[in-house]
């Protein structure tokens, strides 16, 4: 199999994967409702998504060093599915739902950063940018077809249908991605760590790819809490206006998926622009046009619909559009022996300061609304302002990177 047909194959497999990513996100506004949530309740079910998720890629990462990407990629497939499964199926209330989703999440790793080593083997360093670009795209394509699927569902099935139509998203994509690495060997890198221990220590005493490190978890902060709360933020812009019912939180839905889908641009673009300009320098451009978004996107609730679903597609699009590269800028600062603790350690760090971010979001929004009257607006000012304050430290990390002489290796010397 070539490799432009083995990685669009690949990324496909990726888009069945991610349908059960954002699926909880969908329906969250409904479920608040239904099961008489409050918002840091309902934010707390996603976070227990994103910790489940952190606690996979640690072990996933230690589990690829010592059996292989490939391997641990197809078996952790498997509980992907059932995970899926028992979410949409079981899940009733808060503690069904915060235990069943954050089991999905801690079963849902295994596509995402052996993915991204099986894609790093494959390709050399001068074309691994905007390969792993279309790997990172695909997920957001993933995202916004659930998103879809699911403001379809919704509306005319209830909330349970879309759960379990997304739910078979892994399923499809476990039994493609089985028959695309067929032919793929399973690489165990010599030279490693029995001890995983002593490979954490080496990845921790690399400094710039720690700095890496920490760019990506302030980033994940503000992408995280993003995803968790766009749909219902859009929902809330459309009842401003005068709308209420499921029929607006579809509307509100597939207004959010727009966002994802063209956010697809953000991640190849962001790949393919690091190829060419550099990884720090495309990883400035867009975290700074994020921030901006970050602190004005929530004071634009009266606002019309139009406008505001314009910034959050340039909001997505830059918020994910640094995503490929910072795994990217890994791959080539990281030896490929505790390439999996990196990623380990990385996942731990990013997606635990990420995972709290919907719970606090929901917080300052509960803190706000509870108040009443022109300040329950503004609480959502504050609860998107709340990310943009988490992800301000990413570029001063990212300049600190840049300017070590070992940010050469990134990019053929492009830093």
């Amino acid at each position: 199999m070539n490799d432009g047909r083995w990685i669009a194959l690949f990324c496909l497999a990726r888009c069945g994967f991610a349908l059960i990513f954002v699926a909880y996100s969908a329906a969250l506004g409904l479920l608040k409702q239904e099961w008489g949530l409050s918002s840091a309740q309902a934010g707390l079910i996603q976070s227990a998504w994103h910790v489940g998720y952190l606690v996979s890629l640690f072990v996933i990462g230690f589990l690829a060093d010592r059996y292989g990407a490939k391997r641990t990629y197809l078996a952790t497939s498997v509980a992907a599915c059932a995970s899926g499964l028992a979410f949409a199926l079981f899940a009733d209330g808060f503690t069904s739902a915060l235990l069943l989703h954050g089991l999905a999440g801690l079963c849902s790793g295994g596509s995402y950063t052996p993915g991204m080593t099986l894609v790093a083997e494959r390709f050399p360093a001068v074309r691994r940018g905007r390969v792993m670009g279309f790997y990172l795209a695909a997920a957001s394509f993933g995202y916004a077809l659930s998103l879809w699927l699911s403001s379809a569902l919704i509306v005319t099935s209830g909330w349970r249908s879309a759960l379990l139509a997304c739910a078979l998203g892994p399923v499809a994509a476990s039994l493609l991605s089985a028959w695309v690495l067929r032919h793929t060997r399973n690489v165990v890198h010599a030279g490693g760590y029995k001890n995983p221990l002593h490979a954490l220590v080496e990845v921790w005493r690399n400094k710039p790819a720690m700095l890496a490190v920490w760019a990506y978890v302030f980033h994940s902060w503000e992408l995280l809490g993003m995803w968790a709360w766009m749909p219902t933020y859009l929902g809330a812009v459309i009842a401003h206006g005068g709308g209420g019912g499921a029929g607006v939180a579809g509307l509100g839905i597939a207004f959010a998926a727009l966002t994802y889908l063209l956010s697809t641009a953000g991640s190849i673009g962001g790949g393919v622009l690091s190829d060419r300009w550099g990884r720090t320098a495309v990883i400035l451009l867009m975290s700074l046009a994020s921030l901006v978004c970050s602190f004005s996107f929530g004071w634009m609730i009266a606002a019309p619909i139009w406008l505001v679903v314009a910034m959050g597609v340039a909001y997505n699009l830059t918020a994910i559009g640094d995503s490929s590269i910072y795994s990217t800028a890994m791959t080539e600062l990281v030896p490929a022996h505790c390439m999996g603790a990196a990623w380990a350690l990385r996942s731990v760090l990013g997606f635990g300061f990420g995972a709290i971010a919907p719970w606090v979001f929901g917080l300052v929004l509960d803190f706000g609304q509870g108040a009443g009257g022109a300040r329950a607006d503004a609480a959502w000012g504050w609860a998107w302002t709340a990310l943009g304050i988490g992800a301000m430290f990413g570029p001063i990390a990212t300049l600190r990177l840049r300017a070590r002489r070992e940010s050469a290796q990134m990019a053929g010397g492009k830093r």
